[in-house]
């Protein structure tokens, strides 16, 4: 009969079996690195995969389902359609993920995120079309159309209280095509990867070393054809990092600078010495959504919000009027930064 010290040696022993064989199936992992176009910007990603198995093919196949969904640039997309007041299309998942985080935003930032803002984007010439002689009484016209609150999604159908009303993505929809992608990494058992589409940064897990992801912050420019420089670096460990900018886009006329980002207030470009943001969080569609909302907002309107939103952190730069720049992080962004 087996007694009690012999039943506890075999457990032992089959304890110390199971870990050389989960030690000798344990594969190594493998670093992968892919880049292509999509979103009409370029993509960068490094994966961690224990499986030789080259994912380009399917992720470039999940940048085009994206396009047909949201992209403004694609006549028969989701988002093209439901701008031509076309009854017969339904808004999908990728669609309502977006157009929901969207309506979040703008309430939170007081309209400072305005998906409607498009008309007044194309009429300063940071859109579609030309810029147009715009004067005060074409603003007033266009702000008619503009409105995070007149635009609803029911059932999938997108409701309009103006036809003439369209929506746009193009401050939101690249930073949620980085989690798109960390959501296939996902589902794949794939948790160390980095993604960059576009300047729209995804890190989870850590390199294959048990290093932390890192990451750079571009050091603004004083023109759009300046060599890019980095301002700062910081580790990026299962969060997403966007930013924002005014001194890459832009024109001068009449010896008046002109930033791409429009005050859905007013419908103007936003002046003021906020050069550019960037913003930490959780997932790239809120962080993207809030880059744009804080270069809109502007510096002390931006720390005003963050004081009593501790669940976001940013890093800004100023001009500081004397030809520098001035730097302000919040503390949760300061732990991040690597020293020097």
């Amino acid at each position: 009969m087996w007694n009690k010290a012999a039943t506890i040696n075999l457990i032992i022993l089959g304890v110390i079996l199971l870990f050389l064989t989960s030690c000798q199936e344990k594969k190594e992992l493998k670093v992968f690195k892919i880049s292509g176009a999509a979103q009409g910007t370029y993509y960068a990603i490094t994966y961690c995969s224990e499986n030789n198995e080259d994912l380009q093919p399917s992720i470039d196949s999940l940048f085009k389902q994206f396009d047909r969904s949201v992209s403004a640039y694609v006549p028969v997309s989701i988002l093209s359609r439901l701008n031509n007041n076309d009854s017969t299309v339904v808004a999908d998942t990728i669609f309502e993920t977006i157009f929901r985080k969207a309506k979040e935003v703008s309430v939170r930032s007081d309209g400072a995120f305005d998906i409607t803002v498009g008309p007044l984007v194309n009429a300063w010439g940071f859109g579609f079309s030309k810029k147009a002689k715009v004067d005060q009484a074409m603003v007033d016209s266009l702000l008619q159309l503009v409105g995070y609150q007149k635009v609803q999604l029911i059932n999938g159908r997108l409701i309009k209280m103006d036809p003439r009303i369209r929506i746009d993505f193009d401050a939101i929809a690249q930073g949620y095509s980085s989690d798109w992608i960390g959501q296939f990494f996902e589902k794949r058992g794939i948790v160390n990867y980095l993604i960059d589409v576009g300047g729209e940064v995804l890190g989870h897990g850590t390199k294959p070393d048990g290093q932390i992801w890192s990451v750079a912050i571009e050091m603004p420019a004083k023109n759009s054809e300046d060599e890019r420089k980095i301002q700062a670096i910081l580790s990026l460990k299962s969060q997403a990092i966007s930013t924002s900018g005014n001194y890459r886009k832009y024109y001068e006329e009449n010896g008046v600078r002109y930033s791409h980002t429009i005050d859905p207030s007013n419908g103007y470009p936003v002046r003021h010495n906020l050069l550019s943001v960037s913003v930490l969080a959780d997932d790239c569609i809120t962080a993207d959504a809030y880059a744009t909302a804080f270069m809109v907002m502007g510096l002390e309107k931006a720390k005003k919000f963050l004081s009593n939103n501790r669940d976001i952190e940013a890093y800004f730069i100023t001009d500081n009027q004397q030809g520098g720049f001035a730097v302000f992080y919040t503390p949760g962004f300061e732990k991040l930064l690597k020293k020097n």
